[in-house]
């Protein structure tokens, strides 16, 4: 991926322009990139709760950067100095950071992805080096730091969250949010009235403070409803996810094709 494909994600995301990304899950480069030459403007590695290690993402980050296309981002496992330097040196543009619950932890996780004079981020680009460059100036201006909004202490500090210097935008892990206001997942009729007012409060926030919102979705459907009520990016579904479904869509063809049905 070049520089330039780097900083133009990064122009886009501060400028609150709209991007619709892809996640996976699976350590699968050659299928990661088949997906990153569709057209998505990013695709993000779920390193905190997919089914790939360290050298799944860095795999799955060269294998996105070989279609020249979509950039890489990271979510990391943890708010954790060595989580977010690896990820970053791998060669991810940016990072998800989970279970954000005040403006401390944001500002944490943006220590961790900034070299000084910004932040603490350890030197030792590695991949990245190939893409922005050995200079910290560089790197800092193309990195970007998203804060995920999923717990009770997230949500209540949401706006404080969203003033956190040099934070880029902040992310929404759905389920938790869900559960976070008393739920089990999205479209549990017991919580959606809650549900719906934590993503209008989420979106309110990141625009007063003139940041990116994003949120993660199973179907394009739902990103482009997110996006038309305010969220700047959005995520879709997972390659386990499409995997699972489209198998069972063509297995459910051929039965009734067939006029066999299996209980």
């Amino acid at each position: 991926m070049t520089s330039e494909l780097a900083l133009e994600f990064a122009r886009k995301i501060r400028a609150r322009e709209q991007a619709v990304g892809y996640w996976a899950v699976l350590d699968a480069p050659v299928a990661t990139e088949r997906i990153g030459r569709l057209g998505y403007d990013y695709v993000a590695l779920d390193a905190q709760h997919g089914l790939l290690g360290y050298s799944g993402v860095l795999n799955g980050l060269m294998a996105i950067d070989a279609g020249h296309t979509a950039v890489g981002m990271v979510r990391v496992e943890a708010n954790d100095f060595t989580a977010i330097g690896k990820a970053l040196d791998a060669g991810a543009v940016g990072v998800i950071v989970p279970l954000i619950n005040n403006a401390e932890d944001a500002a944490a996780a943006v220590a961790a992805a900034k070299y000084p004079p910004l932040g603490g981020r350890s030197y030792g680009p590695m991949r990245s080096a190939l893409r922005i460059g050995p200079k910290p100036a560089d790197a800092n201006a193309t990195t970007l730091v998203f804060a995920m909004i999923e717990t009770p202490e997230g949500l209540a500090n949401v706006k404080e969250i969203c003033a956190t210097p040099g934070l880029d935008g902040i992310y929404v892990g759905p389920s938790d949010l869900a559960i976070a206001v008393g739920g089990a997942f999205p479209g549990d009729p017991a919580v959606d009235t809650e549900f719906n007012a934590a993503l209008e409060t989420v979106a309110e926030a990141a625009a007063s403070a003139g940041i990116a919102a994003g949120i993660h979705t199973p179907a394009g459907t739902v990103a482009n409803q997110r996006l038309a009520q305010g969220y700047t990016f959005t995520t879709i579904a997972s390659d386990l996810t499409h995997l699972e479904q489209i198998a069972k869509s063509h297995l459910d063809a051929a039965r009734a094709a067939a006029g066999t049905t299996k209980d």
